[in-house]
């Protein structure tokens, strides 16, 4: 078996990251649309966020106005604990 591609990533260190995108409507400038992104990518240079936000400017219409990102490891070590019995039930 296999683990999927984005377990592997958070064990390599990548997290979840959301980013709440608001731009400009290109035939109504004075209108804001909000466009959610998320994928998995590090912290703190974000390079997939950036990569994203780098295509946008570049091939789209429609100008940034702001962008919010939120970002949460998926797997600590604080998750990780000891035990210290076991029940068994028959």
């Amino acid at each position: 078996m296999k683990a999927s591609q984005d377990f592997v990533l958070q064990l390599q260190g990548y997290g979840l990251t959301t980013a709440r995108i608001f731009y400009r409507i290109p035939d109504h400038r004075s209108l804001l649309q909000e466009f959610v992104w998320q994928d998995y990518d590090l912290f703190p240079k974000f390079p997939a966020l950036n990569r994203f936000l780098a295509f946008w400017s570049r091939e789209l219409d429609g100008p940034l106005c702001s962008v919010t990102v939120a970002h949460s490891r998926l797997i600590r070590p604080a998750e990780l604990r000891t035990v210290d019995g076991e029940f068994r039930l028959q």
